[in-house]
């Protein structure tokens, strides 16, 4: 079972997890083409960062970014390489989809690598209805990126 929990940027493991995720982005796009937020990012007062766990194992991350009263954005998803293709990040997605919509969001948008190793997250979000869409927020157009958004 996957306990999703609200937290855990004080874990060493889920901070590892993060440092994963920093080096794989950065193995598959240029510097300038990576988005992701470290660790005082997260902690921001706009973003809700949660963990998944199977007890005391670290399953995956995500995060949901406000960007405005309608709009949020995904950060951070990543499953532990020793959990891929056991449905963790499409637990972690349809977290992350209910709490927008209780927020009452109308909006959920992402950006994402466009190397071959960010298609399977790309079939993850497309599984869900998200949409290929321009670049939003601060984002420009960028052949290292794709961008994606999903109405509410």
């Amino acid at each position: 079972m996957i306990a999703i929990r609200e937290g855990g940027l004080d874990d060493g493991r889920v901070q590892a997890l993060l440092r994963l995720h920093a080096a794989g982005m950065l193995a598959n796009s240029p510097e300038e083409s990576c988005h992701f937020l470290d660790l005082s990012g997260l902690q921001a007062a706009d973003v809700t960062f949660w963990s998944a766990w199977a007890g005391v194992e670290l399953l995956g991350m995500g995060a949901l970014k406000q960007l405005d009263a309608g709009h949020g954005e995904i950060k951070s998803m990543r499953t532990a390489p020793a959990h891929l293709g056991k449905g963790v990040g499409a637990a972690m997605l349809e977290h992350i989809l209910s709490v927008a919509r209780t927020r009452e969001l109308t909006r959920l948008s992402l950006e994402t690598g466009a190397a071959p190793a960010f298609e399977p997250a790309i079939r993850l979000y497309t599984r869900y209805g998200f949409v290929p869409c321009p670049p939003f927020g601060d984002y420009r157009e960028d052949p290292h990126s794709r961008f994606l958004t999903l109405a509410l």
